[in-house]
């Protein structure tokens, strides 16, 4: 084999190596603890909405058959003995049948809100509906979280519970919100036989990480006990998300919601406390207000209609490793057979310097590229949310295949001009165009993204995976030549000052516990860098 093929073909070797590694240690199952649940034990209650894809409570006249309802009741009834609802519309009102029919009881929720007639549909179907079917409506829930949402007031609610506890009694009667709203309007317990309470762990104004939410959950039961001696604790809500963004240490994956989900339900078994897991299903509406991470609190895939986890059993937090390291290896022989032909009519050869930035490229853009294919279903919302993310997984995929050829040229990296202004493509090589308008859709990509991060973050993704790859092929020449051309100006300087900003800003203020932050603002640095190295190098005339 000629020395000046047997270097490549190494790195390409050694490089698919730690592609396939990478993989295959990430896609080993994470062990769980053993199932808190007996043989042939179910959950006590979970949460349950109807709406599937392409569904939702905000769409007008929409109403759900009994059919989906009773599907999901059958699958219900394998994993629960009881549902929590939130509503009586939409179909919601044949529920308490359904249920008989698969011998699960309810905690029947009636919604209220600002809308005075919507209101009193609610409560006088609500209403009949546990007066009729008591054998299977084992509590009546008058409101969710209705003061956190500032729709009424204490004084109103209060009274319209009253109202409710007299007509449906002997049928319990309580109210649910989030602990922090019960501390404050402790007077509610004269009217609700239990209080019901959410703790959700993640959504926490300190986000508490998933090792820590089962203690956090016990903990603020135990405080609420404390608080309203003499009245039993429901915990309403509470779980995990199993994909979206971190908050803090509050990372939502497979393993961490199975985890939260054995360490929850394990407590509330030893403690002789009830909980209620949210939620049933996968509830993809819910993207739209709370992003990737609304969508995925069920412990039930939305599509699949399958579990996401086994008691007792490991989990995978990447069930597509495999497929990610094919596309590692596509990626590697790829980013390595652009060099080539780049280098096919260069005098000198492509030197062990190019080689060695052509690997980093082909490591970086080949461990991630798979990732950011699998990431794109979860985090890509409606049109534009499938043609923001394509844009970016199409941007990756261009640098992976640009860059190495230019590197393979001998070109270094050229201002956003040498490719944006017509004047100048007469002078100028094919190779620094391409390398001009990859740096240029390489800071729009990142400076999209970090403007939404800065100024719009909390249900923002960090789309690192689709991000890593551009940024390490765009910042790759500068590892072995100047750039050549001049003609940066203020678009460079802006982009420069704008991603140092954000590099440091976003950690910041994610914290540094937030490992998906960090990668993104480093991601931001490094580009940041990479401008200024072609600014400098302008200067430098």
């Amino acid at each position: 084999m000629p020395s000046s093929v047997r270097l490549p073909v190494v790195l390409a070797l050694v490089v698919a190596g730690l592609i396939a590694g990478l993989w295959t240690l990430l896609g080993r199952p994470v062990a769980m603890p053993p199932s808190p649940l007996a043989q042939g034990e179910k959950l006590p209650c979970v949460s349950y909405a109807p709406f599937r894809d392409g569904q939702s409570p905000f769409q007008k006249g929409l109403v759900i058959s009994e059919a989906q309802i009773d599907e999901d009741f059958a699958r219900l009834a394998k994993i629960t003995s009881c549902v929590r609802t939130y509503s009586i519309e939409m179909g919601l009102d044949k529920a308490p049948a359904i249920a008989r029919k698969h011998g699960l009881t309810m905690l029947l929720g009636i919604w209220l809100g600002p809308d005075v007639d919507r209101n009193r549909v609610e409560l006088d179907t609500g209403i009949r509906l546990a007066q009729e079917n008591q054998d299977v409506v084992k509590a009546v829930v008058v409101g969710n979280e209705v003061l956190l949402r500032g729709e009424m007031s204490a004084t109103e609610l209060a009274s319209t519970i009253a109202s409710v506890k007299r007509q449906v009694a002997p049928v319990p009667v309580t109210y649910a919100d989030v602990w922090e709203f019960w501390e404050r309007n402790k007077g509610l317990t004269e009217n609700v036989d239990f209080v019901t309470i959410h703790i959700l762990p993640y959504w926490e104004d300190l986000p508490v990480s998933a090792s820590e939410a089962g203690p956090h959950v016990d903990e603020i039961r135990q405080r609420m006990a404390e608080a309203f001696p003499g009245k039993e604790i429901l915990i309403g809500e509470t779980g995990w998300p199993s994909a979206g963004r971190m908050r803090e240490e509050a990372l939502p994956s497979p393993s961490n919601q199975a985890r939260v989900m054995h360490d929850v339900v394990a407590l509330a078994k030893r403690q002789g406390y009830r909980v209620n897991v949210i939620e049933a299903f996968d509830q993809p509406w819910k993207r739209r207000s709370e992003g990737t991470v609304g969508g995925h609190w069920g412990i039930i895939d939305a599509d699949a209609r399958m579990p996401k986890f086994a008691w007792g059993q490991p989990v995978e937090d990447y069930p597509g490793w495999r497929m990610h390291i094919g596309v590692g290896l596509v990626v590697v022989a790829g980013v390595f057979a652009s060099a080539f032909a780049g280098g096919r009519k260069r005098e000198d050869g492509l030197q062990t310097r190019d080689w060695l930035a052509v690997a980093g490229i082909a490591l970086f853009g080949g461990a991630t590229l798979g990732a950011a294919l699998s990431a794109m279903p979860l985090e890509s919302l409606g049109f534009f949310g499938w043609l923001r993310n394509g844009l970016l997984f199409a941007v990756a995929v261009a640098s992976l295949i640009v860059m190495p050829a230019v590197i393979g040229r001998g070109q270094g990296l050229a201002p956003f001009s040498v490719a944006l202004d017509a004047r100048r493509w007469a002078v100028s090589s094919g190779a620094a165009i391409a390398a001009a308008l990859m740096l240029a859709l390489a800071a729009v990509a990142v400076g999209s993204v970090a403007f939404e991060l800065v100024f719009d973050p909390r249900y923002k993704d960090f789309p690192v995976f689709p991000l890593t790859a551009i940024v390490a092929a765009v910042a790759a020449p500068m590892l072995v030549r100047r750039a050549e051309r001049d003609g940066a100006g203020l678009g460079e300087v802006i982009a420069t000052w704008g991603l140092l900003v954000a590099g440091v800003y976003v950690p910041l203020n994610e914290t540094l516990s937030n490992w998906q932050a960090a990668w993104f603002g480093t991601l931001c640095l490094i580009l940041s860098f990479t401008l200024w190295r072609v600014q400098a190098v302008q200067r430098k005339g």
